[in-house]
């Protein structure tokens, strides 16, 4: 895709994950909002992927280790095709595969279960690394959140890709600057991420995280070293009520929220 067209579907994907939502009750809408540009940048331009063998050898690896935001992930594997769309209706539901966090045992197109925070990027590390020791040509690309960086297994991680030279390897921070209950600034403030992450000999970049112009190109760079994306996002991107507020981090509007929300997300459709 095009990046005008990226930009629609991006835009159709927040619409579907607000109703989906809505509709289940529950969600963590907010970084939902923040991680779904570069969700469809992944999904729809960068990855190299088939719905229809999601198991191939030689695709390339997507762990989203902020494993809360599942419902952009289930929306955006069903509008790519490895899920029916209709089947985002059962989000949350009893029995549902579509549960809170992404479990690879259910949900085609899901590499590895996350949701415990700090797990998504050292499981990404051994898959980097297990394409180094069997030759695979695979490309593994990883998505935190800002404050699930806070996690010291993370920096291990972060040791070990640079020691083991992991240029297979791609970490985009979703830097959103908010987490449960309070600000990255106001908890355990690690900005600015870069130098740190530049000290650990990564390559690392900064964007705007919701510019699809600035977010693809950076997903197609190439390094010589581990990469790292700074990401800089807003909470509840798209909506405006929602946008950096804390307390959408697991909230669901109401009735009159929703139809705001709804056709604010509508008019750029």
């Amino acid at each position: 895709m095009e990046i005008h067209e990226l930009e629609r579907m991006a835009r159709s994907i927040r619409r579907r994950d607000l109703e989906a939502v809505f509709a289940a009750g529950a969600g963590h809408i907010g970084g939902e909002m923040s991680v779904i540009d570069i969700l469809t940048a992944l999904y729809f331009r960068v990855l190299k992927i088939d719905p229809a063998q999601p198991k191939l050898p030689e695709r390339d690896r997507f762990v989203l280790s902020k494993g809360h935001t599942a419902c952009a992930l289930y929306v955006t594997l069903a509008k790519r095709g490895f899920l029916p769309e209709a089947e985002i209706e059962t989000f949350l539901a009893p029995h549902s595969r579509l549960n809170g966090h992404p479990n690879c045992n259910k949900v085609p197109g899901v590499e590895t279960n996350t949701g415990p925070l700090g797990h998504g990027l050292p499981v990404a590390v051994g898959m980097a690394k297990a394409a180094k020791l069997s030759g695979a040509r695979y490309h593994t690309y990883v998505v935190t959140g800002d404050g699930e960086m806070q996690e010291g297994s993370n920096w291990e991680a972060i040791m070990a890709a640079a020691q083991f030279g992991l240029d297979n390897l791609t970490l985009v921070i979703d830097h959103n600057r908010f987490q449960q209950g309070a600000s990255l600034a106001d908890t355990n403030g690690l900005a600015p991420l870069r130098p740190r992450l530049e000290a650990f000999g990564w390559e690392v970049a900064e964007i705007n995280g919701n510019a699809m112009a600035e977010v693809v190109p950076a997903l197609e760079h190439r390094s010589g070293r581990p990469y790292c994306i700074v990401a800089h996002t807003n909470k509840g991107h798209g909506i405006s009520f929602m946008q950096d507020r804390v307390d959408w981090h697991h909230k669901v509007p109401n009735k009159e929220q929703y139809a705001i929300a709804l056709a604010e997300l509508s008019e750029a459709l």
